[in-house]
């Protein structure tokens, strides 16, 4: 009895490379390909979904499935609200998911599966707007849509040309296009982006103020100008700051003193016995408003190579203080 040859025994290491370099260069010119393909189309569809008060509603069936669910989810991340509905399911009542006032986004290599094209004749009834994605300009489905977006490519990367691999990479990239320009259009900024992401670093930076992880109140440490110095040393060791804020009557920031200048004062043989802390406090010191974001206080930390400042509110009366350590348990560094 014949046994099958194991699959060791084709390896072939220089193919293996070979192979792999040829699939990116195939997909990469797919990709490259995709801006001869933009036009009055891919515009007209910009703006169906612009003018749309509802959702876009993905759909697609297999690979172009998969990628349509990753389409969804760089647009709901983008400001574009966002949703997929599988066609197989959409025939048995999810269907219902879509509404008047949605714009459809359907997605398929060919433009001829049966389970997109039942649907059709729906869709358009409700007088949804249809964006087609698909790579056969003569389809069905690129026939009944209101925005033919062209993702057509001259072969797969697969060597036997059958494998969707260069058009399903065009599809995503042709998505990708697709909220890229729908977010530039609603002026979607970065801080808008974080708030959709508030879990993830961009979120912490963009998201996180000064007042959501400063020390306030008690947890401040703070002298007047005429403490001694013994004071003024319980004071920074009672907080753990690694600092503290000098003040006057009034409470307004006249200096700060750190355990930096206490090293220096030693180094030079000062006297501290009877010192007070005006004497020995490092005027102007580096303050951030209450209201900036805590990367900025990490930003200015690190220009000034400093590891702490003193937050002041609005009226420039101190209210805080932070150090890189609680930037660091705040995640923001």
């Amino acid at each position: 009895m014949n046994s099958m040859p194991t699959p060791a025994s084709f390896f072939d290491a220089d193919r293996v490379l070979l192979l792999a370099r040829e699939t990116l260069k195939v997909e990469a010119a797919a990709v490259l390909n995709l801006q001869h393909h933009l036009g009055a189309d891919f515009v007209k569809a910009v703006r169906l979904v612009l003018a749309s008060q509802g959702r876009l509603v993905v759909m697609g069936m297999g690979k172009s499935g998969h990628i349509g669910r990753k389409i969804v989810a760089t647009l709901a991340s983008t400001g574009t609200p966002a949703m997929f509905v599988h066609p197989a399911e959409a025939s048995h009542g999810d269907l219902g998911m879509i509404q008047p006032v949605d714009v459809v986004l359907a997605i398929s290599n060919s433009g001829e599966s049966d389970e997109l094209n039942v649907i059709l004749p729906i869709i358009k009834r409700l007088g949804v707007a249809l964006l087609a994605m698909t790579g056969n300009p003569a389809s069905t489905l690129a026939r009944h849509a209101d925005a033919f977006l062209n993702s057509g490519v001259a072969k797969e990367a697969c060597p036997l040309n059958l494998a969707p691999t260069a058009s399903t990479t065009a599809q995503l990239a042709l998505g990708d296009a697709l909220a890229v320009a729908l977010l530039d259009a609603r002026g979607f900024k970065a801080e808008d982006f974080a708030r959709s992401h508030p879990g993830g670093a961009l979120g912490r930076k963009l998201l996180t103020h000064v007042r959501d992880v400063m020390r306030s109140g008690d947890q401040v440490p703070k002298v007047l100008t005429t403490a001694g110095f013994s004071e003024l040393m319980r004071e920074m060791s009672a907080k753990g700051l690694g600092a503290a804020a000098v003040v006057d009557g009034t409470g307004q920031v006249c200096g700060v003193f750190t355990d930096g200048d206490l090293r220096r004062l030693i180094e030079k043989g000062f006297d501290l016995r009877q010192a007070t802390a005006q004497q020995v406090m490092h005027p102007n010191p580096q303050t951030i408003s209450v209201d900036a974001l805590a990367v900025e206080a990490a930003e200015l930390m690190e220009l000034r190579r400093i590891t702490s400042v003193l937050v002041l509110d609005a009226q420039g009366q101190l209210c805080g203080a932070l150090n890189s350590n609680d930037l660091m348990r705040a995640k923001v560094i």
